[in-house]
């Protein structure tokens, strides 16, 4: 797991470029990163993509309103969280890495596990799942402890498998 310190510091880049070499090297691997959305130079959102080459939205932008749909919404600052379109696209891979063979090695890329991936109850269960599977090694990322602990994160780094590397 590589930890997010900043917004920026290119944690999806190392994600990307450590999959290509592994993909070279013929070892199973899936999963998906997250990539930030951009209009006119300002960052509008993020979209989920697998590395089949998938894409669906993450979360976008949208000031709060007062409408009633407002308060139903999962949301992170000014990000509306697209909570179907994440499970859409990530959930059927997390269970296929996890259908595997324990014998068979596997890599699995999740980046990233943080606030707005939480909102999914089954993304955490698929992430529990394959955390216990024997055959899968996980790359990951999560972010740093800042204000209230992330259940998942807080048991992802306190795992004694799991490898933090702090990346600036």
């Amino acid at each position: 797991f590589a930890s997010r310190l900043f917004l920026g510091v290119g944690k999806t880049t190392l994600i990307q470029k450590a999959t290509q070499a592994l993909k070279s090297t013929g070892v199973p691997i899936d999963g998906f990163y997250t990539e930030e959305v951009r209009e006119g130079g300002r960052r509008t959102g993020f979209d989920v993509v697998t590395l089949s080459g998938k894409r669906g939205p993450l979360s976008r932008v949208r000031y709060v309103s007062d409408s009633s749909a407002s308060r139903r919404e999962c949301r992170v600052g000014q990000y509306v969280v697209d909570v179907a379109s994440f499970e859409q696209l990530v959930l059927p891979l997390l269970r296929h890495v996890n259908l595997g063979s324990d014998a068979e090695r596997k890599i699995c890329v999740i980046d990233e596990i943080g606030k707005m991936e939480l909102f999914s109850q089954p993304f955490i269960q698929a992430v529990r799942q394959t955390l216990t599977s024997s055959g899968t090694v996980i790359l990951g990322t999560i972010p740093i402890p800042k204000g209230k602990p992330l259940d998942l994160v807080e048991e992802i780094r306190s795992r004694k498998d799991v490898k933090v590397f702090n990346v600036s």
